[in-house]
């Protein structure tokens, strides 16, 4: 979704100090015994027939290893992919390491993961041969593993300046929260690919809190940054919750490696996690319910939605046809007499917490990311100065830590694959035409922007060129926004929104590397999956085909990322308790569907769309016949015992009417009852019946074919001129979500 559009025009600190230093004399003496050996196999998370595990060798001398190679064997387990390392054999297996994480120095903790499977068997705990290691140590599959803190001469220096790109070349690495990456030659912000690999900018990687870093492996006296902290890896033992499982250190502490400090940060251990800082640890539970840090999480959700880019109308003064990404907050610049609203975002999420609101689904796209994207910054802003951001980078991050001092839980959407494609992407590398090339009246068409390097139309004049690969890196370096903002509200990453133009083993093999992407970098998160539609296939270059794709009954289509239909047969390779299955859905007011049609209107069988509307088609909501196709899209996970959160549901309870386009008014004349109030409620009856949570799309009023939860005077055809304005909660959606929530 996304179809906005503007208008032209405690203690003592002493006693603190003493305490938590004294806590960790007492951490440092209990692990002091523990993981004398460089190599350990970690069983990371286990279910039925599979297990995820690591292999971490570290360091524990006082020179750098130089090339690595490890062995170990199974019974009956076995692997099925592995990450970080060239894997050889089958059983037993040998993995030696890649181009990039050859060098560990004295201090450092190289990891190595993989997927595996049990083969009717349990999971396996092998010994882990090799020269880097003293003898493998064994960790029991609940074992919460904290990387220990490098030793002082392998921190870098506060005062030295960024390296020169040939020494990054040379062989220059970030220490990432305890694992090893390769710096970036020449990626200067976040996360990028480069050389077949992810890297991080030597800029982001030096962002981190110490002892977190650049390191070369050096170990001369220059490369030592000062610091007043203690490692925030180092857990006091009075910070630890109560658990069965038992915590490990990868690589031995001695005080040496242990730098003085006035103040200590404390993580928490929790089974099949690592203490990343800042992080929560967001699980699914046995029963398909969301969990953060073990207690049951609340999901009442809405989508907030503008730093994903908006469109303008082709004839705006400062940036025709431009795609602001900008958070709609309900103040816009001109309003009374330029004084603005005086709403901000604190007030917003004040009122949605007193309405019931958790949690929030916040899309982005991978321009928000950057500081330093046009359409992000000054001139091209509409929100009033008081609440006006710097660049969207900046205001994505101060909404995450906003939200996390209100308690307020998020997940990030990658919403397209660029904020000009925006909703009608399908699939990474979107390519037009698109759905609304012919849209009658429509102003907003992008067919001159590609998402494609190749294949492209003769339409298009401007490529924003995305793939595979940048959308992995721009997975890892949402998933590391926890650590870097210190906050515990992140529970995940829905991966990319609506991916309708692919098959599902095509959306497959996709969401299972982006799982892999995520889980090297934060490991507590969840993975929020769309589903596909019922056809795919023709924004990859070749419009004039299309894929069928397996939905159940033919006669009940899926909306755009409803269908999960052959999930439950095909599987994805990922953890149950990690992933969240997270379909969008939608009545009249957004698409009339073919099922939507009154049967005893035998001419309009199998229209939809505006052929249903030309054909004075009527509309009846039918529940039963509604709730089977969702049962068969999706609702049978529920059983299966998967985590299923609805991402978007919504819609204009109006609708043809106030608030609708022009068009749809004069198309839609025909229908004179509440047709989409009527399936919002048939959803929210459903959603109820199954224990589905639902994120409602949307709670700002600016998406044309939705509006919002907030009221808003503007309306398309009769007050144009008071777009972006919000005034209080419709209380007919209101009493929708509440009754949803159980409030």
């Amino acid at each position: 979704m996304g179809h906005a559009t503007s208008p032209s025009n405690r203690f003592p600190a002493s006693c603190k100090r003493a305490v938590s230093l004294l806590g960790v004399s007492i951490a440092l003496a209990a692990f002091s015994n523990v993981a004398a050996a460089g190599c350990e196999y970690v069983v990371t998370n286990s279910w039925g027939s599979g297990f995820t595990a690591a292999i971490r060798i570290s360091n524990t001398s006082s020179t750098a290893i130089n090339g690595w190679n490890v062995s170990w064997q199974y019974n009956t387990n076995r692997v099925t992919n592995l990450w970080n390392a060239n894997l050889s054999g089958n059983n037993p297996y040998s993995a030696s390491n890649l181009g990039w994480n050859g060098t560990i120095p004295p201090g450092q903790t190289v990891e190595l993961g993989f997927q595996g499977v049990t083969n009717g068997g349990t999971v396996e705990r092998p010994t882990v041969n090799g020269a880097a290691c003293t003898g493998g140590t064994q960790s029991s599959s609940s074992s919460s593993v904290l990387s220990s803190a490098p030793p002082s001469s392998s921190v870098r220096s506060s005062s030295s300046s960024a390296p020169s790109s040939s020494s990054v070349a040379s062989g220059g690495q970030c220490n990432w929260y305890g694992t090893l990456y390769p710096l970036c030659t020449s990626t200067t912000s976040g996360w990028g690919y480069e050389n077949n690999r992810s890297c991080i900018s030597y800029a982001t990687c030096d962002a981190q809190p110490d002892p977190f870093g650049p390191v070369t492996g050096s170990s001369s006296s220059s490369s030592v940054r000062s610091s007043s902290s203690v490692p925030s890896s180092i857990s006091s033992s009075s910070s630890v919750r109560s658990s069965s499982s038992s915590s490990v250190i990868s690589s031995s502490v001695s005080s040496s490696s242990v730098r003085s400090s006035s103040s200590v940060s404390s993580v928490s251990s929790s089974s099949s996690s690592i203490g990343v800082p800042g992080n929560g640890v967001f699980r699914v539970n046995t029963q398909g319910n969301l969990t953060k840090d073990g207690d049951p999480l609340p999901a009442r959700c809405g989508n907030w939605f503008g730093l994903e880019g908006r469109h303008e109308p082709s004839n705006d003064a400062d940036n025709p046809s431009g795609a602001p990404l900008e958070l709609y907050v309900g103040n816009m610049w001109w309003v009374n007499n330029s004084q603005g609203s005086g709403r901000t975002i604190q007030q917003t999420m004040t009122e949605l917490k007193q309405q019931g609101i958790t949690m929030l689904r916040l899309p982005i796209a991978p321009q928000t990311l950057e500081t330093n994207n046009p359409q992000g910054m000054v001139p091209n802003l509409k929100n009033h100065p008081s609440v006006r951001q710097t660049n969207a980078r900046q205001a994505l991050e101060d909404f995450i830590k906003l939200a996390d001092q209100n308690n307020i839980q998020l997940f990030i959407d990658i919403h397209s694959c660029s904020n000009y494609v925006g909703w009608r992407a399908g699939r990474l590398d979107a390519r037009p035409p698109y759905v609304d090339a012919n849209r009658v009246g429509y102003d907003f068409t992008r067919e001159e922007y590609s998402c494609s390097a190749t294949g492209n139309p003769s339409s298009v004049t401007k490529i924003h060129a995305y793939d595979k690969e940048k959308w992995l890196a721009n997975l890892r370096e949402v998933a590391g926004l926890s650590a870097k903002l210190n906050v515990s509200n992140i529970i995940g990453i829905d991966v990319f929104n609506e991916p309708y133009d692919y098959t599902w083993a095509e959306w497959k093999g996709l969401v299972e590397d982006a799982y892999q992407a995520i889980n090297e970098v934060n490991p507590n998160m969840l993975i929020i999956v769309e589903g596909i539609s019922g056809n795919a296939n023709t924004q990859d270059g070749t419009p004039d085909t299309k894929v069928p794709v397996p939905h159940g009954n033919p006669d009940l289509n899926p909306n755009w990322g409803e269908n999960l239909f052959e999930a439950g047969t095909n599987p994805l390779n990922i953890p149950k308790d990690r992933l969240v299955f997270s379909p969008h859905t939608y009545g009249p007011s957004v698409f009339v569907q073919k099922h939507f049609m009154d049967p005893t209107q035998t001419e309009c069988e199998g229209l939809e769309g505006d052929e249903a509307g030309h054909a004075d088609c009527r509309i009846v909501i039918n529940p039963t016949l509604l709730e089977e196709g969702w049962e068969e899209h999706f609702g049978y996970l529920r059983e299966l015992g998967y985590g299923i959160l609805i991402g978007e549901f919504g819609g204009n309870m109006d609708w043809p009417g106030a608030k609708s386009s022009a068009a749809d008014r004069a198309l839609w004349s025909h229908i004179t009852t509440n047709v989409d109030q009527q399936w919002q409620q048939a959803a929210a009856n459903y959603f109820k019946k199954k224990g589905i949570n639902a994120c409602y799309w949307s709670i700002n009023p600016e998406s044309a074919d939705t509006m919002g939860w907030y009221l808003t005077p503007w309306d398309p055809v009769s007050a144009t001129t008071s777009w972006g304005q919000w005034t209080g909660f419709d209380p007919r959606k209101t009493q929708l979500l509440h009754n949803l929530w159980g409030l």
